[in-house]
């Protein structure tokens, strides 16, 4: 029997599948394999930590989906998505991490079974979870397929929340807003950083006002100083220092949405150059979600971002945003859109993105940011609601 805790209406996956069918029909996709588990979940509804072995949803267009994979994971599958329990199948475990056989196998009997071992196939090619081997092993055996790049193929279809996706970020960004709290309330000199992370980690999962909260597909990330230069670092034993900044990047997640948020903390009297800084970002922040409008481009957002940084000399060198959504770890972007100078994308009611217009400079480093929805007229929405600035604490 389908999922007994769905997170969506039957209607919201019959929409879902209707999009992505509509495109591959435009690619001349016959049968189409997805391997990224936010694309599984996004389709099927399946929720499991269990993408560290191969599995996917094969997406037909005629007939409703198939989860496969790993047999022990079948059950999960089972009470996780939409469809009946004959559109689970699954492959022995002997194929686990074995130097004699591959899971790819097992699915090219499938699809082999199905008709389609000289069809054209759609695998996402560019993606976390599909490895070479796994590509290799699964043309050879169905040399007479033709294999075409589906690589982003159902991450477009994502682009624009429904308005049930809608509702879910939303509580996503409530957890959030508590997360942010908990930082500005507890950020003290002298405190350990991994006691800071796992007070993060108790707000993050608690969630707020009945919303639950789910793991987030990125860690807490908090480099202070000089380490704030790098954006991508994330703790340790080392205690938060008076005269540093520290910018923390987090975000809620509910039910695998997410609505990312980043705030920067110093403890102590600000260098004028981190003012300065915080002067020229917060107009650009100001001017890029006026810009964030439907019927404007992605680089228009870019663009507008850009002028008040110039003028004040700061070169940051990197996209200012990514669309977001539904997420498995490593990341909670989207991997379509960027918000950039050179992205054409026109902007549409319902699209989601992190604003991210992170300074990572030589030796100290300025994170403010929002998650936002484009709406029908006007500028965009922020997801979150928390003061937009440094936030001191001397």
């Amino acid at each position: 029997m389908p999922g007994l805790d769905l997170p969506f209406t039957r209607a919201e996956y019959e929409r879902r599948i209707a999009l992505v069918r509509e495109e591959m029909t435009a690619r001349g996709i016959d049968v189409l394999f997805l391997e990224d588990p936010s694309n599984m979940a996004w389709v099927t509804g399946y929720d499991g930590w269990s993408f560290y072995v191969h599995q996917g949803v094969v997406v037909f267009l005629d007939e409703e989906p198939v989860w496969w994979g790993r047999m022990q994971d079948a059950n999960g599958a089972r009470r996780t998505v939409w469809m009946a329990d004959e559109r689970v199948a699954s492959y022995a475990d002997h194929y686990i991490q074995s130097t004699e056989r591959h899971p790819m196998q097992d699915l090219a009997g499938l699809l082999e079974s199905k008709g389609y071992a000289a069809s054209r196939i759609g695998v996402e090619l560019e993606n976390y979870y599909f490895s070479a081997k796994a590509y290799l092993t699964l043309t050879e055996a169905l040399p007479n397929a033709r294999f075409v790049d589906a690589s982003g193929l159902v991450n477009w279809q994502r682009a624009v929340k429904s308005d049930e996706e809608l509702a879910f970020m939303r509580k996503a960004a409530r957890i959030s807003e508590k997360i942010m709290d908990g930082i500005f309330e507890r950020a003290t000199p002298g405190l350990k950083k991994a006691d800071l992370v796992a007070d993060i980690y108790g707000d993050a999962i608690r969630g707020v006002d009945g919303a639950w909260g789910d793991y987030p597909a990125i860690v807490p990330l908090l480099p202070s100083g000089a380490d704030a230069s790098a954006p991508h670092l994330t703790w340790d034993g080392r205690e938060l220092r008076e005269g540093e900044e520290t910018f923390f990047e987090i975000s809620g997640c509910y039910r695998r949405y997410h609505a990312p948020l980043c705030r920067t903390v110093y403890l102590g009297k600000p260098p004028q150059y981190l003012l300065d800084a915080e002067k020229a970002l917060l107009e650009g922040l100001e001017a890029g979600l006026e810009a964030a409008r439907a019927g404007n481009m992605a680089g228009d957002i870019a663009r507008a971002l850009a002028a008040p940084l110039t003028a004040a000399g700061i070169e940051r060198g990197a996209r200012a945003g990514y669309p977001i959504g539904l997420s498995y770890p490593p990341d909670w972007g989207e991997r379509t859109i960027s918000i950039r100078d050179e992205d054409t994308t026109v902007l549409q009611p319902g699209m989601t993105f992190h604003f991210m217009p992170g300074l990572w400079m030589d030796g100290w480093g300025l994170e403010i940011t929002e998650s936002i929805v484009i709406r029908e007229s006007g500028a965009a929405e922020c997801l979150c609601n928390r003061p937009r600035g440094l936030h001191v604490k001397s």
